[in-house]
């Protein structure tokens, strides 16, 4: 559907839910620990469809991909529930510092960031992929010659707060562009290269079973992977707020 900067790109809808592209810099919802911001997903929806929307999950605020709402009470009961019982899966895109292992399991409990020292830790697991790697012929630290990047799927079974970022620098490969557990030198590095500052971390698809009916809901962001060549007939463009990320698979030597 057509978008204005004050829209939403719509993944899906009906009667019981609806699926957008969330952007990046946007919040979910209102909150007094960003006072400042002005963008939020509940109010812009409830505004683009004439009704009220039903949070059931999140997405970090330097988050962009799928997220979804629900659209009366019922549904948003069905769907937390959903959520709460890890009956969803959930696949992200991630550019991480480095040559990421082919394959990961992080089985790492984590406790909230602001958490008290002895706050209880949480279980949380995550599966990690390499879809492909680069290797760049300029040093964005002294002590290399070259600088290393991987793109890396996260298949996260809990949805703890921050896990995967936090998981991935368990790895030892931050995400780039985490300001708080990335690495800062190294996030300026890529920013002015990318002429981007933001957390590359990117919500690719999820699934969900459906609130009605229980049947499997595939949503995916429209992001393509591998990009396809620029022009290429028959194609759909990625949504607007997702030609970043589009931009950064296409321009980038990647090695699959």
């Amino acid at each position: 559907m057509p978008t204005t900067p004050q829209q939403l790109p719509i993944l899906w809808r009906d009667e019981h839910l609806v699926a957008v592209y969330k952007p990046a810099g946007w919040l979910v919802h209102r909150t007094g620990l960003d006072a400042g911001e002005t963008r939020f997903v509940m109010q812009t929806l409830r505004d683009q469809l004439g009704r009220h929307v039903y949070p059931v999950h999140r997405l970090d605020k330097g988050t962009c991909g799928v997220l979804v709402m629900a659209l009366h009470s019922d549904a948003a009961r069905a769907l937390s529930q959903a959520f709460e019982q890890g009956a969803t899966h959930k696949r992200y895109l991630a550019l991480v510092r480095g040559w990421a292992p082919e394959a990961a399991e992080v089985d790492h409990a984590l406790k909230p960031d602001d958490a008290p020292a002895d706050a209880p830790v949480q279980d949380a697991h995550t599966r990690f992929r390499r879809l492909a790697r680069l290797s760049l012929p300029e040093p964005s630290d002294g002590r290399f010659a070259t600088t290393r990047a991987s793109l890396v799927l996260a298949e996260p079974t809990t949805g703890r707060r921050h896990q995967i970022r936090r998981h991935l620098k368990h790895l030892a490969h931050p995400i780039i562009g985490d300001a708080t557990h990335g690495k800062g030198p190294l996030n300026r590095w890529w920013a002015e290269r990318l002429g981007l500052q933001r957390l590359w971390l990117h919500a690719w698809q999820l699934t969900v079973p459906h609130p009605a009916t229980g049947a499997a809901v595939v949503i995916e962001s429209g992001l393509d992977w591998p990009a396809a060549p620029a022009g290429l007939a028959g194609r759909d463009p990625a949504p607007a707020p997702a030609a970043d990320w589009q931009r950064l698979l296409a321009m980038l030597p990647w090695q699959a």
